[in-house]
């Protein structure tokens, strides 16, 4: 099967000026979350030299605001298996077996070295982990730290241990715009704009062996969204940009319950972690009746998609723009969820006395820049890992608390083919265009496009109005590039690449919902992959999946 959609026309480099200054590395990691940061230090570990470059602060990314944790079979009654299980049923049949096996073997080692850095975990009162579960999770095996601050943790040590290596060249308040391509088509490094209160002014270059994109998701693309205001989807627009392949992107998680601010509220949205739901809180609806018993066997802890489902059904059905999550009966919740407690009540919420306002908001993105199970993307040279990656691990739906955990093992994965196969400093030789900036303003049409059309629920009709916008919107370029032109077309170009994969899948899976298409249909077991074209137009293609992961649906993987 094979389709193609053409959404926008898109620059295939950005319009900037050229590098005045640089700097060298053998490799040049981009992004300073946990795939980031593990990614560094693991290329040290191998005596590699290191420049990290990052949009803003060094922890001004998405880690650090994880509250749930990290899944690992660490418990002696849990196995590989029932974790893999789960994450493939969270999947809806779309996973990569040979990746999901990758991951539950080799995640409670990852997760071992990072405790061994500093990275300390909850625990019970005779020194074991403190495990809890969350959506999807048929067994407690989620580590959290500081109750739902284990991001805040994890990056405190990964920072320390980043600090003690002066190996490692960090840039700090540098946009990555280009992917440097040697004549052959090997990445030799990447062009960047040093921000605000950088060290050094301007555009210039990273040369380097290996460039590794770990730049998180694309969540500003909406109008609502969990994410910071860094996650822009620079990683994506480059890579695609390069010629890199983009996969599994109309696989947008949107989680169940952001904290409800009321009707005007955009940008990022307090996160209510659903380990939350894992202690016993539950869903009400508007007469304060549970909506999930029925709808699924693990009711309030059904997979992400499941639950905003629900919740976006029932305010329809009651013409509200939020939902409630009754946390009264736990009674601990100052100790296990004191960052979720302070952004209650700085909303003005006491939930240890009144339900909590909550509805869907973006969340996660579980496609990307397509790799390998090495990180490796379709581009010599070029790595990912992180939300930016589609390793695919998550297939439709991401599993909770897998993406801290995905960081970890596909990093370690990078460092060890770092090792061993990296390739001389190639030659960046010139781009070839065409170029391109965005005028600023189009942002807000953005913005309103997405989470009309394209968000928790889809029709065609939708998302050919977005497409069209979108389209439209692509024509608006200004004369001369700047960093707010520059994401602003980085957010254009994803939201496009998105769209066009949604509008290809016919089908409802996962966190794809088509209300034209409400059921899944076998014929689409595969992934959608897109690409930019020499012209800057987007194709898509379908790829279906292979033998091995046909099997794992045939086993009972809900198709």
């Amino acid at each position: 099967m094979s389709v193609s959609q053409t959404v926008a026309r898109l620059p295939r480099q950005l319009k900037a000026s050229g590098p005045g200054w640089s700097r060298q590395a053998d490799v040049c990691v981009v992004g300073s979350g946990i795939a980031g940061l593990r990614t560094a230090l693991h290329a040290r570990s191998c005596g590699l030299s290191v420049v990290l470059v990052t949009k803003v602060n060094i922890d001004d990314g998405s880690t650090r605001w994880a509250q749930g944790g990290i899944a690992a079979v660490l418990d002696p009654t849990d196995t590989p298996a029932a974790h893999a299980a789960d994450t493939h049923a969270a999947g809806v049949g779309l996973c990569d077996p040979e990746a999901v096996d990758v991951l539950v073997h080799e995640g409670p080692d990852r997760l071992r070295e990072l405790m061994e850095l500093g990275a300390a975990f909850d625990r019970n009162p005779d020194g074991s982990l403190s495990l809890t579960r969350e959506g999807g999770h048929h067994a407690r095996r989620i580590v959290h730290a500081g109750g739902d601050a284990t991001g805040v943790e994890v990056q405190r040590a990964l920072h320390t241990a980043i600090l003690r290596d002066a190996g490692v060249d960090l840039i700090e308040h540098a946009m990555v715009l280009d992917l440097l391509l040697s004549a052959d088509g090997r990445a030799a490094g990447v062009s960047l704009h040093v921000l605000g209160e950088g060290s050094t002014d301007g555009v210039g270059a990273v040369l380097a062996r290996a460039v590794v994109l770990a730049t998180g998701g694309m969540g500003q693309i909406y109008a609502s969204t969990t994410n910071p205001s860094v996650s822009t989807g620079d990683g994506v627009a480059l890579g695609m940009r390069a010629g890199a392949v983009a996969a599994d992107l109309e696989f947008v998680q949107f989680h169940p319950t952001s904290l409800y601010l009321g009707p005007g509220a955009t940008g990022q949205q307090p996160l209510i972690s659903e380990a939350m739901r894992g202690e016993g809180a539950f869903l009400i609806d508007g007469r304060g009746e549970r909506f999930m018993t029925g709808i699924h066997p693990l009711t309030d802890l059904a997979p992400r998609d499941v639950v905003a489902k629900a919740i976006t059904r029932v305010m329809l059905a009651e013409g509200t723009d939020h939902v409630r999550l009754d946390a009264r009966g736990i009674h601990d919740l100052d100790t296990r969820f004191p960052i979720i407690m302070a952004s209650c009540r700085a909303a003005g919420i006491e939930p240890q006395n009144e339900p909590i306002p909550v509805r869907p908001a973006a969340h996660y993105a579980s496609g990307g820049l397509r790799t390998d199970v090495w990180g490796a993307t379709t581009v010599p040279g070029l790595y990912a890992c992180g939300e930016v990656a589609c390793t695919g691990v998550h297939g439709a739906n991401r599993l909770a608390s897998n993406s801290l955990l995905e960081g970890l093992v596909f990093a370690a994965r990078i460092g060890e083919v770092l090792s061993k196969e990296l390739a001389p400093q190639a030659e960046p030789a010139p781009a070839n265009g065409p170029y391109g900036a965005l005028d600023p303003s189009i942002r807000a049409g953005l913005t309103a496009a997405m989470s009309t059309h394209v968000a928790a629920l889809r029709s065609a009709h939708g998302l050919a109005e977005a497409g069209q916008a979108l389209a439209e919107l692509s024509t608006r370029s200004v004369q001369d590039g700047g960093p707010v032109a520059w994401e602003v077309t980085d957010l254009l170009t994803v939201a496009s690449a998105l769209t066009a994969a949604a509008i290809a899948r016919t089908e409802t899976r996962g966190c794809h919902w088509r209300e034209d298409h409400p059921e899944a249909d076998a014929s689409w077991l595969g992934r959608i992959e897109v690409t930019l074209a020499d012209d800057g137009t987007l194709q898509t293609d379908f790829r279906p999946l292979d033998d091995s992961a046909k099997y794992v649906v045939a086993q009972g993987a809900e198709v």
